[in-house]
């Protein structure tokens, strides 16, 4: 009973909106139950969604790291001009700036896996007879939706201690870090939404007959 009374402890932190509730919720091992099946409902949701909205699914990362990217360069950019023509710096110029890289690295995770261009060995696997090519893409969704599940609720503990601790990004006055560290969890459901799209695809390949192993390509779609 201990478990069921611990998993509902979290849902219920969850419905309270408290970050010190969640905080204290998510402390025990029913998180990561409770984690994972959050991570494959909401996998699948998105999924349904990308099926629904294909513009959703072909541009919102993509967007979110170019943007991402253009803010971290524009800040860079303003402050070398800042500091050595006007002799001034703004104190959040340096602080700021690895919390939007670290948003275009995760959200940049989510949508290369979806491309398979991570470690994805396909001119060793190409040779494989198809029952291997099939069982080696079969882990790699399993070992990618373990990862997503333990980042996904490793991040979602740090953003409700970082919420209930009031922490803000140094250099400013109001700026709080959980806004950011939030994007972390929703990168990696969006990174399980991928694992399921792949798989289904997968799955489809093999009932059909067609290649299970195409080249991966950097940038692709």
């Amino acid at each position: 009973m201990t478990f069921w009374s611990d998993a509902g402890s979290i849902l219920s932190a969850f419905a309270s909106q408290d970050s010190w509730e969640i905080r204290e919720a998510m402390k025990t091992n029913a998180s990561w139950t409770v984690g994972a099946v959050a991570a494959a409902t909401g996998g699948l949701l998105i999924t349904g969604l990308y099926r629904a909205v294909p513009f959703i699914e072909h541009h919102l990362e993509r967007t979110v790291m170019v943007v991402s990217y253009l803010c971290v360069a524009l800040i860079i950019f303003w402050g070398v001009i800042d500091r050595f023509i006007f002799s001034n710096q703004e104190a959040w110029s340096t602080t700021i700036p690895p919390l939007l890289f670290m948003i275009m690295a995760w959200f940049g995770a989510s949508y290369n896996v979806r491309l398979r261009t991570h470690l994805s060995f396909a001119e060793f696997r190409s040779r494989m007879p198809r029952a291997g090519q099939f069982a080696c893409l079969m882990l790699d969704h399993i070992l990618w939706f373990v990862f997503a599940v333990i980042v996904f609720v490793v991040t979602t503990r740090l953003v409700a201690l970082s919420a209930s601790n009031f922490q803000i990004v140094l250099g400013t006055d109001d700026v709080m870090q959980w806004w950011f560290l939030m994007t972390a969890p929703i990168a990696f459901l969006l990174m399980s939404a991928r694992i399921f799209q792949n798989l289904f695809e997968d799955l489809s390949n093999l009932k059909s007959g067609a290649p299970l192993i195409r080249q991966a390509v950097i940038g692709g779609d």
